[in-house]
């Protein structure tokens, strides 16, 4: 596997994951166009003879820049998926029309059916059940070889506005794809979390309808500041995660096998451990912290509602041993569990 030598100036510690088959179908709209790529290629850095190199891998920001100037190039914000031709600032008219919904998903439900009003090729659909929402792709044109790029591409720009609008990342539950995996099957994985699957019906990712239900955090002005720099949202995930803090509640409650454990805990939030700490510390909370609460609750509820003994309520609360299980709930309420326990139901006595 190929990485490309870097200036510093696009270098930025970027890591090289970006497969470079994504660069070799703009460069077939180039040729489509009669334009020559190399001003573009050179303002990424990336040598016109890397681009035959199927194994190469360029940086998220050398694709951002090499994306952003073929854009303007070609006059095609679309770069050569469908048809006709996306004119430049079309996907910025796209989420403006979005942009007075009350919530993400009216946003994302409305940007879906303007789509189809400047790309005849595709047609995207959000689906909500329950918990589950699926934002599907279904292709009523021939993509022909564009079809891979396309398709990312388009489930990438939906998911980066999305996490824009709400100021947060929109984690991606699973993603699927409708052709068999190709040798650049691993970058799906730092393209979309969750669990990846291909040879699908259709192009679609599964999401938590919990994000779809906050409200848009974004006004004109933001949106004006965003255009000026659109495409790192559709080539980089969004680093923050205003709901994260829940997830990790409803986990350690629905799965206590994980309080233990950091990294299964990260497993299950499709993050690494050192993510899942950061974006954490960034909501203002710790693992430790979200931990301890979710141990008092369980031992609160279990003093309150059974006769268990003392011993029983520490190993079901996560505790090793009864000594440590005092002292932390002596340090969580200024009890002892006994004293918590007779202090309540006195108190619930004297109330009836």
């Amino acid at each position: 596997m190929s990485q490309l030598p870097l200036n510093p100036s696009l270098d930025n510690h970027h890591p090289a994951v970006t497969p470079m088959a994504f660069v070799q179908a703009i460069l077939r709209a180039y040729e489509r166009r009669g334009i020559s790529p190399l001003h573009a290629l050179d303002t990424a850095q990336i040598a016109p003879e890397e681009t035959k190199n199927t194994d190469a891998r360029i940086t998220a920001l050398q694709m951002e820049v090499f994306s952003g100037v073929a854009m303007r190039e070609l006059d095609d914000e679309g770069l050569g998926w469908f048809s006709r031709a996306l004119p430049w600032g079309t996907y910025g008219m796209l989420a403006r029309a979005s942009l007075s919904a009350p919530t993400l998903g009216l946003a994302l439900a409305r940007w879906c059916r303007h789509h189809g009003l400047i790309a005849g090729d595709i047609q995207l659909e959000l689906n909500t059940e329950g918990e589950r929402s699926v934002l599907s792709i279904t292709e009523l044109g021939d993509l022909k070889d564009m079809r891979e790029f396309c398709l990312v591409s388009v489930l990438r720009n939906a998911l980066g506005l999305a996490s824009w609008f709400i100021d947060s990342r929109l984690p991606v539950i699973s993603a699927q794809f409708p052709f068999t995996a190709p040798e650049h099957a691993e970058a799906y994985h730092v393209l979309f979390s969750g669990q990846i699957a291909f040879d699908a019906p259709q192009a679609a990712v599964e999401l938590d309808s919990r994000y779809l239900a906050l409200p848009l955090k974004r006004d004109e002005l933001a949106m004006q500041q965003m255009l000026q720099r659109a495409l790192p949202l559709m080539v980089r995930k969004y680093r923050r995660d205003r709901l994260l803090v829940a997830r990790v509640r409803q986990i350690l409650t629905s799965m206590p096998d994980v309080m233990h454990s950091a990294r299964t805990l990260a497993d299950e939030l499709h993050v690494s451990t050192r993510t899942l700490h950061r974006q954490l510390k960034e909501e203002g909370a710790s693992l430790q912290t979200l931990k301890d609460e979710m141990r008092r609750n369980k031992a609160i509820d279990l003093l309150n509602r059974t006769e268990r003994p003392i011993k029983q309520v520490a190993q079901a609360a996560g505790f090793a041993g009864e000594k440590s299980f005092i002292r932390a709930f002596r340090a969580w309420t200024g009890y002892s569990p006994a004293e918590y326990r007779k202090h309540t139901r006195t108190a619930s006595a004297h109330a009836a």
